[in-house]
C-alpha cells in the first residue's frame, strides 16, 4: 500500500505519517534524507528522532535510491521526506551554481526523480511518503529554488496519482485527496435550469 501525506510546512504532516504507521503494527523503518548543515538543522532531526515511537529504525541515506534494497517489504517504510531527498538528487547537479541551472541537470534530475517515484509506487510492503507543497509560496528567486519547486511538485503529483490514500494536511487537519476529482465542469451560474 502506497500513501502520500502532503502539505505545507509544519501542519502536521509527520504527526499523522507517525499515527497511520503506528496503526497497522508492522516493524517501521524512517528513511531520512536531511543531513545536520548547520546547528538549526540538527535541531530540527533531533526533535523529529526524538517524536518517532521507541523500536522504529531510521535509515539515513546518502543515495536516494539504492536504499530500497535495505528494506524488507514486511517493513512500514516512512520516507522522511519526499522533499530532502530530491534534495539531495540537486546537491551533485546545481548546488554549486544556484543561478544557473542547465538543460542537462534538469533533464538528469527529471530522470532521478521518476525513477525514485516509480520504485516508491512499485514497492510490496507499506510506504508512506511524506512530501512538501513547495509551491505554495513564493515564486523562488533562483533557478535552482524553483527546480527545486517543480521536480518536487510534479514528483509528489505522480505519486498521488499512483497512492492507495493520499492526505493533505493543513493546520494540523487532514484532508482525503483519494477520492478528489482530476477534472472540473464548468458551473452553471446564469440560474437558468433547463
Amino acid at each position: 500500500m502506497l500513501v502520500v501525506v502532503t502539505g505545507p510546512a509544519r501542519s502536521g504532516k509527520s504527526r499523522v505519517a507517525t499515527e497511520l504507521a503506528s496503526s497497522h503494527g508492522r516493524p517501521v523503518v524512517v528513511v531520512a534524507g536531511g543531513r545536520e548543515t548547520d546547528p538549526e538543522m540538527a535541531r530540527r532531526i533531533a526533535h523529529h528522532q526524538a517524536e518517532r515511537p521507541v523500536g522504529w529504525r531510521t535509515l539515513e541515506v546518502e543515495d536516494t535510491i539504492a536504499w530500497l534494497e535495505d528494506v524488507d517489504d514486511r517493513e512500514c517504510v516512512v520516507v522522511e521526506c519526499l522533499g530532502t531527498l530530491v534534495s539531495r538528487m540537486m546537491e551533485e547537479l546545481v548546488w554549486d551554481d544556484t543561478d544557473h541551472v542547465s538543460e542537462q541537470a534538469e533533464t538528469l534530475l527529471g530522470m532521478k526523480v521518476d525513477s525514485l517515484v516509480e520504485r516508491l509506487r512499485d514497492r510490496e510492503g507499506d510506504t508512506i511518503v511524506i512530501s512538501n507543497e513547495v509551491g505554495w509560496s513564493i515564486v523562488p528567486s533562483s533557478p535552482a529554488g524553483r527546480l527545486f519547486r517543480d521536480a518536487v511538485g510534479r514528483a509528489t503529483a505522480r505519486l498521488v496519482d499512483g497512492a492507495d490514500a493520499a492526505w493533505l494536511v493543513v493546520a494540523g487537519r487532514c484532508v482525503s485527496l483519494t477520492d478528489c476529482s482530476r477534472s472540473v465542469v464548468w458551473a452553471d451560474v446564469s440560474g437558468e435550469s433547463e
